[in-house]
């Protein structure tokens, strides 16, 4: 690869040579094909008679090597292999091998490759030794010999090119640059010695080889999914995912260091700082590019990121973790994609969420500066942590999307999980951040007319009530609370509160009469357009009867909590006898929110009261439902058989849905391919079919998504098993 210009003195002084930080080197600036042992003793050597041993051309075994290294799925024509583990090449040589030949095998990688950086590998045979990476004659039939090779299970993760040189006179004459025996050489969650060692075989399959997968959206009480095709092994994912570490210059030689690389990752995903591969955001205006809805994967994204080096817009929370997932996933690091229900944000060191209200118990919007997502998305990976004692290792959070700088980037992790539950938050990286995102105290205060704040209520639960990851080997939901804390309340929870305040975490210590009330608000799933039924139940535990003078205030919100349209205010009142339980319906008509949603699905309703000198708050989140795509297949499930998939869709709704975009994809089945409908009047039907190759057998889901100006999110899906050929 060429340098810019000036770049060859940037390193005089300081390196001997420019830090590698590519995998693509020129033809040109790759190792002669003759090489004398010593350039500094006499002229330079000519090449070896015609009688001396040459080796005339390498066959890298994919056949056999793919299947046992798992990698048969990727859709590359070079082979792909895992480190730790043997694989096998056949060498074909212009003769025989005989007693005194001597030869060797090498991978480089990168540009200046150096045996002492890991990036230039000599394997050798017979009787002459040495080299890291292990080599042994396998066979040898007529001009052909079958060499198995194993690399260290530390080696460096990326595309090695492959040459053999044999021992010629006083120098070593080499093949020449042939990319078709390139090697992609990956972590290996298969083999021990690998700090990404899984185990357990169906945790490795699912966390590595699953090339789809679900994300948990919605509120707690009505969680929702939304599929996500990863994709790793399409064609030019690999290689996608190689540039993104090419265009974060992270030296060649440290990219077989799963901490460094996760970490790395975790700042390129987003483009916040780095020009990497998502922009963020949160808004209503996506007219710059594509709404974060309408992404069905990550292959998309990937292949356009390294077809043009430019940034991708826009992305969201599970858009940063879903690619992310593609990313580990492909480079064989395990890894899944994590909920956290009701997500504390912008709280680093700091264990408070404060929420504050006007005198009159209203939502007091303009000084309430914190805010609770109803879910965050983040991704797990499953790694030996070298620099940390020896139970904090295995999962291992990190998060691509965009909050706090970490180290001068936008990045998060790894940080600890078991860390995290027994609040250890003296190690890296970041796992006070992450520990208060799940643990935060949220507390309500009034704030008078002088501008001071009198805390009436903190809510230890109400942060990190679920905490989901798709279940291995099925496409239900995982619970996975108890790896982050213990139960709330529980003797262990608050020793580690304890142990987190002394690492610097403040926590609230206000000290508050004993409530004499409390409420709380339920709700059934709505569809959208339906009306909304609320029932809010008082509480009076006291011996006297109590009158509350109460308020309902309704917003329509993004999932971050921040809110998008206010659209309700409604005052009530209600007298709750002595020790008993009083109920209240409240109904919020269709009518009321449709006009304020936007692209928004989700309602925000917050119940504040007045019981002589006690204040009362409850909050209630209504995700609300939308109609799916119906998605039906015909043809015979078997590789390389032709294959018919119909997306149907009637429009139930009384608006037309205005520039519809539909779009459907499955790994192993379908690239991404998508559909324009400028309006879909009311009662209106549309049917899509396209066909299809499936290249992948096993089990295979294909998705369908349609976004339209005045409606987000529908989806479809269906299952497929795919015969092998």
């Amino acid at each position: 690869m060429s340098r810019p210009a000036g770049e060859s003195n940037k390193h005089k002084g300081r390196y001997s040579e420019p830090v590698p930080t590519s995998n693509l080197v020129n033809d040109e600036e790759d190792f002669p094909e003759f090489e004398p042992f010593d350039e500094e003793a006499g002229p330079r050597s000519y090449a070896p008679s015609a009688g001396g041993l040459a080796a005339v051309s390498v066959d890298m075994c994919q056949p056999i090597n793919k299947p046992n290294h798992y990698t048969t799925a990727y859709d590359i024509p070079n082979l792909v292999v895992r480190r730790g583990q043997e694989f096998v090449i056949r060498v074909f040589f212009n003769r025989q091998l005989g007693q005194g030949d001597d030869f060797q095998v090498e991978f480089l990688i990168g540009s200046n490759p150096s045996p002492s950086k890991g990036t230039l590998i000599a394997v050798t045979f017979g009787s002459r030794t040495g080299g890291p990476w292990s080599g042994r004659i396998l066979e040898i039939q007529g001009e052909s010999a079958m060499l198995g090779v194993t690399p260290t299970a530390d080696a460096v993760v990326g595309k090695f090119r492959t040459y053999v040189a044999v021992v010629a006179g006083n120098g070593m004459q080499r093949t020449k640059r042939d990319a078709r025996s390139d090697m992609y050489l990956l972590y290996n969650a298969w083999c021990p010695e690998d700090d990404v060692f899984v185990p357990d075989e169906g945790e490795r399959r699912e966390y590595v080889l699953n090339d789809s997968g679900v994300i948990y959206q919605g509120a707690v009480g009505a969680v929702s999914h939304r599929n996500w095709m990863y994709g790793q092994f399409e064609r030019g994912i690999l290689d996608a995912c190689i540039y993104i570490l090419d265009c974060s210059r992270m030296p060649i030689y440290n990219r077989g260091n799963a901490i460094q690389l996760v970490r790395k990752g975790s700042a390129m995903i987003n483009s916040q700082d780095d020009n990497g591969v998502l922009v963020g955001n949160w808004s209503e205006d996506y007219s710059m590019g594509r709404p974060p809805t309408v992404w069905t994967g990550s292959v998309q994204i990937l292949l356009q990121y390294a077809n043009t080096g430019v940034p991708v817009c826009f992305a969201q929370c599970w858009v940063f973790a879903g690619v992310f997932n593609t990313f580990l996933r492909c480079l064989g690091i395990p890894s899944r994609v994590i909920t956290n229900f009701s997500s504390a944000h912008d709280n680093t060191g700091n264990l408070k969420t404060d929420l504050i209200f006007k005198m009159d118990g209203t939502p007091d919007r303009r000084h309430t500066r914190d805010s609770i997502w109803n879910y965050h998305c983040w991704n797990e990976v499953f790694i030996l942590r070298h620099d940390l004692p020896s139970n904090l290792s295995g999962w291992q959070v990190v998060d691509a999307t965009p909050q706090e700088t970490s180290d001068g980037h936008y990045r998060c992790g790894p940080s600890s999980v078991a860390a995290i539950k027994d609040g250890l938050l003296c190690h890296p990286f970041d796992s006070g951040f992450v520990f208060a995102e799940v643990n935060s105290d949220v507390v309500f205060h009034k704030r008078d007319r002088y501008g001071t704040l009198s805390a009436y209520r903190v809510d230890k639960t109400h942060v990190g009530q679920c905490i989901y990851t798709k279940a291995v080997g099925s496409y239900s939901p995982n619970d996975i609370t108890y790896t982050y804390k213990y139960p709330e309340g529980s003797s262990q929870d608050a020793t580690v509160m304890l142990l987190a305040e002394e690492y610097g975490c403040l926590r609230d210590h206000s000290e508050l009469p004993e409530a004499q009330m409390s409420v709380s608000i339920s709700c059934e799933q709505v569809q959208l357009s339906q009306d909304v039924h609320l029932a809010v139940v008082f509480n009076n535990h006291s011996n006297i009867p109590r009158t509350v003078k109460a308020h309902l205030a309704g917003s329509v919100v993004f999932y971050t909590g921040v809110t998008s349209n206010h659209f309700k205010d409604y005052d009530f009142t209600v007298v709750v006898a002595a020790g008993q339980t009083e109920r209240v319906m409240l109904t919020v008509t269709a009518a009321e929110y449709m006009p304020h949603l936007g692209s928004q699905l989700c309602l925000h309703f917050v119940v504040t009261g007045q019981a002589d000198e006690q204040s009362l708050t409850a909050i209630k989140d209504v995700e609300l439902q939308t109609t799916s795509l119906t998605m039906t297949v015909s043809g015979q499930p078997q590789v390389q058989q032709e294959m018919f998939v119909t997306v149907s869709f009637t429009n139930p709704y009384a608006f037309p849905l205005i520039n519809a975009n539909l779009a459907m994809e499955g790994p192993g089945l379908m690239s991404y391919r998508t559909r324009f409908y400028s309006e879909i009047q009311p009662g209106a039907s549309i049917s899509w079919k396209e066909s299809f190759i499936p290249r992948l057998d096993g089990p295979r889901r294909l998705v369908a998504v349609m976004v339209s100006d005045n409606l987000q999110q529908m989806y479809g899906e269906t299952d497929i098993y795919i015969k092998a050929a």
